[in-house]
């Protein structure tokens, strides 16, 4: 084999190898785009095309935030009730103060979605509740929260500027909601490839070794509490822009969140997977329910894809489990990490 047949094949290799756990997804979100070519073959046209990313934005949005979260060891289920919060609220506001300028209240939104992950945060890391039960009741109590202030028919409306990201186009072809995945997608990128990135992943591997190498795990989780809540607000704009006022706006969002990272390859349970991975496994349910729907299959199918799909990627990750936990025993013993805004700085306990 010559260097020019075997430079490819390296390349590929190099190429699978960056994508780790997420290679399947990637896969399989061709084979899913290819299917839909077929069924519909006017799926590739450029206007088409935008249309389906722009309906997957918002999950790719939940999908990044999420990926935070469960990277980290937890979930957080409440992104489907701030999602529909998000959207009710807005349209309260401008039922009161109609002239308010969309940018402040999308800027509140994202702000109040923060601060209920904060909320989560610091409920799930000081009061030890378990993130599963912390971020259902928060869930029951937004749900709750939003059925008795609209008795279950939202009043008020969203006027074209606040929804302008959810459905316009930037330079009159890109939809805003395209834009908005690529800012929040190499943000999050980013944030995973510095130190808090590293610390978030090696928290979800192994707490216990991030604690003896200096890592305040408490603060880190906090963070990524934050860090989706923010994002899922930000998704609720982009749901309000697209779909318009509804006391379901969100509804089972955060499940189909937890499938998309599941099945980007991000193990549930933490320390493995990438943010592309998970916005991949956004992109690849959006094309499989949206394929589903071709196909003439009931939707209350999803659901039950749904279930098939957590349940396989949580067998999986049961199988590798003792591997990965031979390499984790195998690997030399932590050292001290440098002092920095997650480090304690002293040997006292952490949040």
């Amino acid at each position: 084999m010559t260097a020019t047949t075997a430079r490819p094949g390296a390349r590929l290799g190099r190429l699978a190898a960056r994508l780790g756990t997420a290679l399947p997804v990637f896969v399989l979100l061709a084979l899913l785009l290819a299917a839909l070519a077929v069924t519909d073959p006017g799926f590739f046209e450029p206007d088409r095309l935008l249309a389906f990313v722009r309906r997957a934005a918002p999950l790719v949005l939940l999908a990044a935030g999420q990926y935070l979260v469960v990277v980290s060891g937890n979930f957080d289920l409440s992104v489907g009730a701030i999602v529909t919060t998000g959207v009710v609220a807005a349209a309260e506001v401008y039922h009161r103060f109609p002239d308010a300028h969309w940018l402040l209240v999308t800027l509140a939104l994202v702000a109040a979605g923060a601060l209920v992950g904060l909320v989560n945060g610091l409920v799930s890391t000081v009061l030890r509740v378990p993130s599963f039960i912390a971020t259902l009741g928060m869930m029951l109590i937004l749900e709750g929260g939003v059925f008795y202030w609209t008795g279950g028919s939202p009043t008020g409306y969203l006027p074209d500027d606040f929804r302008a990201l959810g459905r316009h186009d930037a330079f009159g072809w890109l939809p805003w909601a395209v834009l908005v995945c690529a800012a929040v997608g190499a943000a999050v990128w980013l944030l995973t490839r510095s130190r808090l990135g590293r610390t978030l992943i090696a928290t979800g591997d192994s707490e216990r070794a991030a604690e003896l190498s200096g890592v305040a795990t408490g603060r880190v989780r906090v963070v990524a509490f934050v860090l989706s809540g923010a994002a899922a607000a930000l998704a609720a704009v982009l749901v309000g822009g697209f779909s318009g006022v509804s006391a379901q706006a969100g509804s089972g969002m955060e499940f189909e969140a937890i499938t998309a990272v599941v099945l980007g390859g991000v193990l549930l349970g933490g320390g493995r997977g990438s943010v592309l991975g998970a916005m991949a496994g956004a992109f690849a349910l959006t094309a499989l329910f949206a394929l589903l729907n071709l196909r003439g299959v009931a939707g209350a199918l999803e659901s039950t894809v749904q279930g098939l799909i957590v349940i396989a990627a949580v067998a999986v990750g049961a199988a590798n489990r003792p591997r990965r936990r031979r390499r984790s025993a195998n690997r030399p013993p932590p050292t001290a990490a440098p002092a920095d805004p997650f480090t304690p700085s002293s040997g006292g306990p952490t949040p």
